[in-house]
């Protein structure tokens, strides 16, 4: 998965665990920027009565780097709160929700977005709503007007958060199963028939947050990207956290946790699966606590990832040439620590520098395309991932296919990728209708499945 429940520590705390980072050029509006931050992974739509929420006591953070320095040179801080309608009742709602400010909402939630530049902060928007969860067509019967009434406009600026559908996908049961992938697990060390991926996730929802800037806001010169691909300028680094007090004690006489001493991060994500499939188990909680800038530390990781090693073992003289590769990767080095340089991509870069720094880097010069390939630039389409990151671009496809090989060649043509570096994939994208629907408007994500509409899953023991 991207990033859900990553980490020992992390996953014992969902509201604080962020899941994907994006960050694109609008597809109509050239000098716009979406970023999107989901976070509290896995989310059942039939978890109540408690459903799922913002934490009050988390501060939630989206940073933009505009600088070779690897820092937040722009932070957007999102904090919420929640209150209590009728303290008497234990429903979430005591009749149906028609609209954002309903008062059979029980436990409404609202929020404020502060933004930092050069070390001065701003409350840019007021007291913003955030919608109810998608409880099922009685409680919230038109529930995509409920988000849509949710999505405001201030200053310039568009902000969305709340539930939504999870837009990764992922085939979580087959690559945690001693790394199978389902298209080719008759190739495995111990194989199975083959058969298409199944997306552990698309039934589940996340929280999201959303925001769409003009890219003057986020370069260092304040204008808006040039148009000019090369142009350094132009190249901004995404990522995003979230922070917990210092000291978290439990207050008795009002029955819930409070907070001591300054804010800490707890969660941190920029490339996904970057925490996920390269950090190892012991560094983890440390790696959601640690700065960009600091990430020299890991690159030994991304050099020489784990995965390159366990491919050639379970799936047996199917990848002879990269069992063979003894150099450092400095492919991926490029493509998740410093950005893609000139000369690498003819007619792109993303490159922020030689510091070592996970981080998405979006070029805002690269026009969105007209028709996007799910392999982003491995598939052509310079306006997908590495560069930035879209909700429909195929990540784990294209991570896959690069750590076994298949973008060597970019920076060492003497070597020859495996024939099957360019097929692997686990087969979730295109093998399921049923997969949650991207909008083709802010906030872009999909809407959340419903409590009442969602089917349980069935379970097996063989």
């Amino acid at each position: 998965m991207s990033s859900h429940r990553e980490a020992p520590e992390i996953a014992k705390d969902p509201a604080a665990d962020g899941t994907d980072t994006y960050a694109f050029m609008h597809p109509t509006e050239p000098d716009q920027v979406v970023l999107v931050a989901n976070f509290i992974p896995l989310q059942q739509p039939n978890g109540g009565p408690n459903f799922y929420e913002f934490a009050d006591d988390v501060l939630y953070e989206i940073k933009v780097s505009n600088t070779q320095k690897c820092v937040a040179d722009v932070t957007y801080q999102f904090r919420f709160k929640t209150a209590i309608r009728n303290p008497n009742t234990f429903l979430y709602n005591t009749g149906q929700i028609t609209s954002i400010d309903s008062e059979n909402w029980n436990r409404p939630q609202t929020y404020t977005v502060v933004r930092i530049k050069n070390g001065e902060a701003e409350n840019i928007t007021g007291t913003l709503p955030v919608p109810p969860c998608n409880v099922g067509p009685r409680s919230t019967p038109n529930y995509a007007a409920l988000a849509d009434a949710a999505t405001k406009t201030v200053g310039g600026r568009k902000f969305f958060a709340g539930q939504r559908g999870d837009a990764f996908q992922v085939d979580l049961g087959s690559i945690f199963d001693l790394g199978a992938l389902r298209p080719f697990q008759n190739l495995h060390l111990l194989p199975m028939a083959a058969m298409d991926g199944i997306n552990s996730v698309q039934s589940y929802n996340v929280h999201t947050i959303a925001i769409q800037v003009p890219s003057s806001e986020l370069t260092r010169d304040g204008n808006d990207q040039d148009g000019v691909v090369l142009n350094r300028r132009n190249t901004i680094g995404v990522w995003a956290t979230a922070s917990r007090r210092a000291a978290r004690v439990f207050n008795k006489s009002k029955g819930k946790y409070g907070g001591t001493g300054p804010a800490v991060q707890v969660s941190r994500l920029g490339n996904p699966l970057f925490n996920e499939v390269l950090v190892p188990m012991a560094e983890k909680d440390k790696w959601n606590a640690t700065e960009p800038k600091d990430d020299a530390a890991y690159a030994k990781y991304v050099q020489k990832p784990e995965l390159q090693g366990l491919l050639p073992f379970l799936y047996p003289d199917v990848f002879p040439n990269l069992a063979a590769y003894d150099k450092p990767r400095a492919d991926l080095d490029a493509i998740l620590l410093t950005g893609i340089p000139t000369g690498v991509v003819p007619g792109f870069r993303n490159y922020t520098g030689p510091v070592k720094a996970d981080m998405l880097r979006l070029n805002m010069a690269v026009p969105p395309a007209q028709n996007e390939n799910k392999l982003g630039i491995l598939g052509g389409d310079l306006a997908g991932f590495p560069n930035g990151r879209r909700l429909g671009d195929d990540i784990t496809a294209i991570e896959l296919k690069a750590i076994a090989g298949a973008t060597i060649p970019l920076v060492d043509p003497s070597y020859t990728p495996d024939g099957a570096a360019s097929l692997l994939e686990d087969g979730t994208t295109d093998a399921n209708p049923n997969s949650p629907k991207l909008l083709d408007k802010f906030p872009f994500m999909p809407l959340p499945g419903g409590g009442f509409q969602t089917v349980p899953g069935t379970t097996s023991v063989s």
